[in-house]
């Protein structure tokens, strides 16, 4: 039994298994992501919507006739309700020494809504500091058999993300360079929420016991934070050519290829969500509205984030503080597509990051992220402006296509059971 409770997906070699997966060439895959790349397309913007629009454009061209971009009530950014969380818990450590009471409620609150916010929960903070909500553009379209009892979600997100001096890769790529004998021990990116955190969680504990360097500790890593979340919120777009343009990229091959040569036994639904780098406000309004309709028992997501760094990555879990473990008998049939096709996929990594596969597997859906690192296990040019089309491994974004149809022909050929 798997864990969702229903039998293993393991089938062998079907007839809609027969043949190799196609690998959209580059000029194809360029055709896509360049004139995307060229729109500014911050969270819930109007380059969102344009990009959006383009897209559903794209996708009915390719046959999904019903296209169509949904707008969801969304708020366009993380960074001004956690900064202001943390702007809060410096002011509280700063004043301790006068209301060491007020300041461990104020620092507590702050932590808490911290790890809620960026643990796609409630989200207090959201809510109380993080401005007029806005409207996200979501692209939603389907392709294959329309029919089918079966349902394969393939996610991906088209808005593009703030930059700041915390994304800068250079210490990263020094120590990588220094250390290359530590690279095969990493199975995980860095904490880098932790010390987001860490901050709030001193200065409460601070001012609760007395602990003056404690406190201290706390309000340097607060107003550090503060100063980094001032600046994402001020800053434009990257171009997101590889994050997340290589994503969109494979759903419109993914359309391409399932119009060219259909598959029976499956639906799938292309979904590109808007606000993805507001911390996942695009799908959590898929998940709104259209969950209800989705069966558990017979709906599974793959989610494409970031594939054109050179090696493509099937996680094993997700989470910004408490890893997410993704579900076991789907990542082993895309393993097996990946050995049936030739597509070289690293396993066993874990993400301290969050992706839109966060929330249907949040939600019971048997679901799997596929992203990609280069050689020195790190994202290239993330969350930068040289995060360029001319930088993107378009050989990795062609596996990811690939991958993605050989999913959908091996759950159309799943026996029922």
């Amino acid at each position: 039994m798997t864990s969702r409770g229903r039998p293993d997906a393991h089938p062998g070699p079907g007839p809609g298994e027969a043949k190799r997966s196609r690998r959209p060439d580059e000029a194809e895959l360029r055709a896509v992501i360049e004139p995307l790349a060229a729109i500014e397309r911050l969270p819930t913007s109007a380059g969102e919507h344009e990009a959006a629009e383009r897209i559903a454009e794209l996708l009915r061209g390719l046959g999904a006739s019903d296209a169509a971009v949904e707008e969801e009530p969304a708020y366009a950014s993380y960074a001004r309700p956690i900064g202001t969380l943390t702007a809060l818990a410096t002011v509280a450590g700063l004043l301790a020494g006068r209301a060491r009471t007020a300041a461990t409620v104020v620092a507590t609150a702050a932590t808490l809504g911290i790890a809620d916010d960026i643990s796609y929960r409630r989200q207090y903070a959201r809510r109380a500091f993080g401005g007029r909500r806005r409207s996200v553009s979501n692209v939603v379209a389907s392709v294959g058999d329309p029919n089918a009892p079966r349902t394969l979600v393939v996610t991906a997100h088209h808005d593009a993300a703030p930059t700041g001096a915390v994304f800068d890769e250079r210490a990263a790529r020094w120590f990588a360079t220094r250390y290359p004998h530590l690279l095969d021990k990493v199975s995980e990116n860095p904490p880098i929420w932790w010390p987001v955190v860490a901050g709030p969680a001193l200065i409460a504990l601070g001012a609760a016991t007395g602990a003056t360097a404690v406190r201290r500790a706390g309000i340097g890593l607060a107003a550090v934070s503060t100063a980094a979340f001032t600046q994402i919120g001020r800053s434009r777009a990257v171009p997101g050519a590889n994050d997340n343009l290589s994503g969109v990229a494979v759903l419109v091959a993914l359309a391409a290829t399932l119009r060219d040569e259909p598959v029976d036994g499956i639906r799938v639904l292309l979904v590109s969500a808007g606000a993805e780098e507001a911390l996942q406000e695009g799908i959590r309004g898929f998940a709104r509205r259209h969950f209800p309709e989705l069966d558990r028992e017979r709906t599974w997501f793959l989610n494409v984030d970031t594939v054109g760094s050179g090696n493509l990555v099937l996680l094993d879990a997700e989470g910004p503080l408490r890893m997410e473990p993704y579900d076991v008998p789907f990542n082993n049939l895309l393993s097996e597509c990946a050995t049936r096709n030739d597509i070289a996929l690293l396993t066993g990594l874990r993400s301290r990051s969050s992706t839109d596969g966060v929330v249907p597997n949040r939600h019971g859906y048997p679901t799997a992220t596929l992203v990609s690192i280069d050689d020195q296990k790190l994202i290239p040019h993330y969350h930068l402006h040289t995060d360029l089309p001319e930088h993107v491994d378009y050989d990795c974004v062609a596996d990811a296509c690939a991958l993605a149809e050989a999913a959908a022909r091996a759950l159309a050929a799943t026996p029922a059971g």
